[in-house]
């Protein structure tokens, strides 16, 4: 691997070049009209324009993607994570052109880009799963499969991702109306009208195993993330490891991940979602067939570089470790910086006239923001990821709360009060949250 092309954009991208460098891999970056002057286009070895400015225009156009490869001479692609790093058509266009796509097959990515694909997969490993269908032909099927499994229950689609395209059902009287709204929706926003039904649980936690996998059938896990602080799906702070794990629910736990990981005959770097009962029990998901978001908690405990890791693997290279090298190490904790209000939540694009970053001991910021960038409206809305890192999940808190006390963006209004107000809050000490205890406890309680 001598250049490498990233199909992605902001601190992601800035991310991946940065490791590729230390690497001594020539970087490429791409970018929209709008991006010319964003980080990573700066800190690339070159640059190529894809498009205008929206994602169909630009970092979705597979004809100027490809192109842009070509140009380049690229011998590899990193997609990064969103946009097309999951599209399974991409990765096998890249490799039929004799170019590396740094990720699984294509192969193995539609067998865990659907979700009804990935039930039937991962049943087949033993891996617990909550009841379920397959996908659902009609509204009868859908009555009678509700009735089975038991109100209630979580109608999916099954193309979906990010926590869109899934709908909860109470009672069968709300199942016909939520049933064709569920169907319209995945056809807008996934290109498929194709659903399912599965049993849902009240007050679960979403905890997620990384693992690492190479092309020599060498599977590990590199221990799991708490994910549950959410709103409307969406992760807003993440932390590793999970408050309430035991070292025997995670050896399980990780198993599984691997199964996963084998049943799809993966390779890369991998991350497989559970959803965990108030009893600890847990059930498969989904897997992400990308680098995470969160990915940096992951680093911050195991003193690994995911990135390096997944660039070996991708050079055809034995995993470097194996299960029982794997330690972790202290707490991390990361959260989100969005460009939104913290009231209402609209994404609030604009110009950022200050920006200070925090700094300090064990104090990480994965970014592409800086002081006179403009936020544009047509991408995601987040502009930083702050990681603290501490001996104890009281003291990773402890320097985040110091952290986003220093961190000053103007401009524009981003999220921090959100997260201030949930570390200070009674319950994250004492981890009493779930996947919708922002909705249902902290914002329910400061409008009383």
């Amino acid at each position: 691997m001598k250049k490498l092309l990233i199909a992605n954009r902001g601190e992601i991208a800035v991310r991946i070049i940065r490791t590729a460098r230390e690497m001594g891999i020539k970087t490429v970056a791409v970018h929209s009209q709008c991006d010319a002057t964003n980080l990573h286009v700066r800190f690339a070895d070159e640059s190529v324009c894809i498009g205008a400015d929206s994602p169909k225009a630009s970092y979705l156009n597979m004809v100027s993607l490809l192109s842009a490869i070509e140009l380049s001479g690229a011998d590899a692609v990193h997609p990064g994570y969103g946009f097309l790093s999951e599209r399974a058509e991409f990765a096998e266009i890249v490799t039929k052109c004799g170019v590396k796509f740094v990720g699984p097959s294509a192969e193995s990515m539609r067998m865990m880009g659907s979700k009804v694909n990935a039930r039937e997969t991962v049943a087949k490993a033993d891996v617990p799963l909550l009841p379920g269908t397959g996908v659902l032909s009609d509204l009868v099927d859908a009555r009678e499969a509700a009735r089975k499994i038991g109100y209630p229950v979580l109608i999916k689609a099954s193309n979906g991702g990010g926590g869109r395209g899934m709908r909860v059902v109470r009672a069968e009287s709300d199942l016909e109306q939520t049933f064709f709204a569920a169907r319209s929706e995945s056809q807008t926003a996934f290109g498929s009208p194709d659903i399912f039904i599965e049993k849902y649980i009240e007050c679960p936690r979403h905890i997620e195993i990384q693992i690492l996998a190479d092309s020599h059938g060498n599977v590990i896990h590199l221990g799991e993330r708490e994910c549950s602080l959410q709103r409307r799906h969406q992760k807003i702070i993440e932390e590793a490891p999970s408050p309430v794990m035991t070292p025997e629910l995670r050896e399980k736990m990780g198993r599984s991940a691997c199964d996963v990981a084998r049943s799809s005959n993966y390779e890369g770097l991998g991350t497989v979602e559970f959803i965990v009962d108030e009893k600890m029990n847990f059930y498969f998901m989904e897997m992400n067939t990308r680098v995470q978001v969160e990915h940096p908690v992951t680093e911050e405990i195991t003193g690994l570089d995911l990135i390096r890791e997944q660039l070996l693997v991708a050079q055809g290279q034995r995993l470097r470790f194996k299960q029982e090298d794997i330690k972790l190490k202290g707490h991390a904790i990361e959260v989100r910086i969005n460009a939104e209000d913290p009231t209402t939540f609209i994404p609030c694009p604009g110009v950022i006239t200050t920006y200070i970053a925090p700094g300090g001991r064990r104090v990480r910021v994965d970014s592409a923001a800086y002081q006179g960038y403009k936020v544009p409206p047509f991408y995601d809305s987040m502009i930083a990821k702050v990681i603290t890192w501490g001996e104890t999940r009281e003291e990773a808190t402890i320097r985040m709360q110091r952290a986003l006390k220093e961190t000053v963006v103007e401009g524009i209004k981003t999220n921090i009060p959100l997260h201030q107000r949930i570390l200070e809050n009674p319950a994250f000490p004492k981890a009493q949250f779930y996947t919708k205890w922002i909705e249902e406890k902290l914002l329910k309680g400061e409008k009383k």
